[in-house]
């Protein structure tokens, strides 16, 4: 029995060993395949209707990653494709797995969305090249062959790099009176990309944009490069001629020449380009004038821009070695937008116009997309969560907005954060649910953009429940800091505080203890950039708010007489176009007559463009005397101790007025609207920031501290 034990201790201390060794013992490989297609004409995905190619300008590539620690061993691949669909990925996989000792759910694969790559799915009015299809599958199973089969002994390390000026919104909110009509005949574009170009037509961008240009790179023990993986959060460039492997081609190119190595013993340098969540975003910022956009650089400069950052960011890097991985995958069943039964027949009788020909207007594609999605109802997606190390990786097989990928970032249980969109599938946008409401290209049902409305928090809290599983702890709960003027607002105690930092909905946090939040109603867009960013939150961290599209924020606060409303504002309205410009505040019975209430506002043509205007009961509205910038921020406080009305802009009066009788204050109206009047009428187009409503009368001197010093530019 004694010479049992001692064998069973000695197996475990030696099994104890080797698990400690096989964990210390980190390895990487990476390889490249050419997957240039050799047959011409060759199908290319990216248009609305179809179109091939029959040259070659760059190259199209598979780069491979293979790690391998603590036991576990994953690939990562990217490929010069606009989009890959599940089933030949999934082909792709098992094929691999029988050429490596690699599991087909520890292999991540993804486009980098180039628009002038052959076709390997079907999408919009371009079909799959199918001569092409066993070309990409075999390439992309000999990279992940090839990369492990250069593996051996690497450290990792990890940085990111601020490239804001290499990127910026595309969909922009048009004016509620500037709609446009979708193809199925419906004036529903409330918001589209490109938009922006016309100043006139819009009222601001429909969310946010990443600026992080985040790189993982794995060496030798010896400092050796070995690969580099990028993510950046950016559409295709666009301007070059098919087949191309676009900016992510060039940037791998130049990224490979600069910090290769001469070693013929080694393996080659491998950089790699994937694509961050960039459904609503492109390089040109339109919120520059117009007479700046050009001369814009060309595709070899922005490429090189982004190579030259990630360059100096790898400069400073600080490896580690002995790191372990782990993967993990899920694969849920979403439901397609199915068209209902008067669509579906618009599209049968469209398509039954068409015959055998391709579609050729836009109208005749979503037609045949509408009975395709009606053909197959729903759809199995691919999402997964790998970790090496302490660097986080997330996937959605979706072109997923900014947003989006800044959701799962804020809240990863792992602070080194990548989301690669376009990843295990080819499933089209996922706009998050309130982007739905506004409609545009991005929301029109097909392939492209099918998936169920619920679609994008469905697979959000797929991928933080994976990462979490990888990580072994729990996601994050992130909230604003607080910088000098929010710490104001909470020590003037108030009754309600919503900072509008929320990233998704329905629920606006009450910030002060008394838990009275607020409800968005649906065209309310999140997350956009606010007033103050250095007053409000902490000097690195970009303040945020909400953007209001014809759409309001309804609260309840019982028995207030007197009160102050303290808020920043923000109108995205030319001052002259409507007869009000816009409501941004209302205390009225919900869905009521607005002759009962307190209203407060910008006039337009009816009153005096671009002042402050507050209505009380029947009375005519008061106006002030400033006018007010279009895309400025401004605060502003309104205080009513019931009879007594007093309006201050950016700390200084504005208003001041005795009540009538008849419209004395009311503490028996609880409804609070933010962004619109209690009756919806000429609603709010633009931002708001930081409400805070005070069951009491606040001085001149507090608000005055509220407001800080002057309003912010642009």
């Amino acid at each position: 029995m004694k010479l049992c034990s001692q064998f069973v201790l000695a197996y475990v201390i030696i099994h104890a060993m080797a698990a400690t060794s096989l964990q210390a013992e980190f390895m990487a490989g990476a390889a490249i395949v050419d997957v240039t297609p050799t047959a011409f004409p060759v199908l290319v995905n990216g248009g609305m209707t179809s179109r091939s190619a029959t040259e070659v300008v760059t190259r199209i590539n598979a780069r491979a990653i293979v790690v391998d620690g603590g036991g576990q061993r994953l690939g990562i691949v990217v490929v010069d494709s606009c989009m890959m669909g599940r089933p030949l990925l999934d082909e792709a996989k098992l094929l691999a797995s029988k050429m490596t000792q690699l599991k087909p759910d520890h292999i991540l694969i993804s486009a980098t969305h180039t628009h002038t790559a052959p076709a390997s799915m079907g999408c919009l009015g371009t079909d799959a090249d199918t001569t092409y299809q066993p070309v990409l599958r075999a390439g992309i199973a000999e990279a992940l062959a090839k990369a492990e089969a250069n593996l051996e002994p690497a450290q990792i390390g990890w940085a990111v790099e601020n490239a804001a000026d290499f990127t910026a919104l595309r969909r922009w909110i048009r004016r509620p009176d500037r709609l446009t009509v979708d193809p199925f005949g419906d004036m529903t574009v409330r918001a589209n990309m490109h938009a922006g170009r016309n100043w006139d037509d819009v009222t601001g961008e429909s969310g946010p944009e990443d600026p992080d240009l985040t790189i993982m790179s794995l060496q030798a023990t010896d400092g050796r490069p070995i690969a580099v993986l990028a993510n950046f959060s950016m559409h295709y460039f666009s301007g070059q001629k098919a087949l191309a492997a676009d900016y992510f081609g060039l940037y791998c190119e130049g990224l490979q020449e600069s910090m290769g190595h001469q070693d013929k013993a080694h393996p080659s340098f491998v950089a790699m380009m994937s694509h961050g969540c960039s459904g609503d975003i492109w390089r040109r910022d339109y919120t520059r004038p117009e007479a700046e956009w050009d001369p814009y650089p060309e595709i070899e400069e922005y490429a090189a821009g982004l190579q030259k950052l990630t360059e100096k960011a790898c400069e400073s890097i600080s490896y580690s070695s002995g790191v372990d991985v782990a993967m993990a995958e899920a694969r849920p069943q979403l439901n397609y937008r199915v068209p209902d039964a008067a669509r579906l027949k618009w599209a049968q009788d469209v398509v039954a116009e068409l015959g055998d020909r391709a579609p050729k207007t836009t109208t005749e594609v979503y037609a045949k997309e509408a009975i395709i999605l009606h053909e197959r109802q729903s759809t199995e997606i691919v999402v997964q969560a790998l970790r090496i190390g302490d660097i986080g990786i997330a996937t959605t097989p979706c072109e997923t907005y900014a947003l989006t990928g800044i959701k799962i970032k804020r809240q990863s249980p792992l602070h080194k954060m990548m989301v690669i969109e376009l990843a295990n599938g080819g499933d089209g946008y996922i706009p998050p649910p309130e982007q739905h409401v506004l409609g545009g290209y991005n929301t029109w049902a097909a392939r492209s953009a099918g998936l169920e409305v619920q679609a994008e928090p469905k697979i959000v809290e797929h991928a933080l429940q994976l990462l979490e599983s990888v990580a072994d702890r729990k996601r994050q709960v992130r909230q604003q800091t607080l910088g000098p003027l929010a710490v104001a607002v909470r020590d003037a105690l108030p009754l309600a505080w919503y900072r509008l930092d929320e990233t998704d909905g329905p629920w606006a946090i009450d910030s002060s203890p008394h838990q009275h939040s607020a409800m968005y109603e649906p065209a309310v867009a999140r997350f956009l950039e606010g007033p103050k960013s250095k007053l409000l939150c902490a000097a690195d961290e970009t303040n945020r708010c909400a953007h209001f599209a014809g759409d309001r924020l309804h609260s309840r606060l019982p028995h207030v007489r007197e009160y102050t409303l303290s808020m920043w504002f923000w109108n995205g309205m030319p001052n002259d176009a409507r007869s009000t410009t816009g409501w941004m505040f209302s205390r009225g019975r919900h869905n009521g007559s607005a002759a009962e209430g307190d209203h407060l506002g910008i006039g337009g043509t009816a009153t005096q463009p671009g002042r402050i205007i507050f209505q009380s009961h029947t009375e005519e509205p008061l106006v002030g005397d400033a006018e007010i910038a279009r895309w400025t921020w401004n605060h502003i406080a309104l205080v009513s101790d019931g009879r007594r009305v007093q309006i201050f802009l950016n700390g200084d009066q504005s208003l001041e007025f005795e009540r009538p009788t008849a419209s004395s204050g009311r503490s028996d109206i609880p409804d609070f609207f933010f962004g619109g009047r209690c009756d919806n009428q000429d609603n709010w187009e633009g931002r708001l920031d930081e409400i805070a409503v005070f069951d009491r009368v606040l001085t001149s001197a507090e608000i005055e501290t509220l407001a800080g010093e002057s309003s912010d530019v642009p």
